[in-house]
């Protein structure tokens, strides 16, 4: 990771990927709790709260992507002035910053 920038993982990622790890659709070598921390630890990764400035973002935003989780991200970047990184092309149709 580069020493120059901040880096976060949302806790709305984390909610995600419990949810798919459940549901058998992601493998990750151990538990999400175990992987995720001790990969935050590791490369030095915050993570980054959801508030209500974030959720209520929502009302505001358009509806060009259907995923809530993604909606979530982007009013997350939004209200921080963050940058997305993410293949995803639907998410840059947002004012929003997103780099892959």
């Amino acid at each position: 990771m580069s020493e120059e920038h901040e880096v976060y993982l949302s806790i709305v990622s984390i909610w995600e990927l419990q949810i798919k790890y459940m549901l058998k659709k992601i493998p990750l070598p151990e538990r999400p709790k175990d992987f995720i921390l001790q990969e935050c630890e590791a490369r030095n990764i915050q993570i980054l709260p959801l508030g209500l400035e974030e959720i209520f973002r929502l009302e505001e935003l358009p509806h060009h992507h259907g995923d809530p989780f993604d909606r979530m991200l982007v009013c997350q970047a939004l209200a921080g002035a963050l940058v997305i990184l993410t293949p995803d092309k639907l998410i840059s149709q947002y004012k929003v910053k997103v780099r892959w």
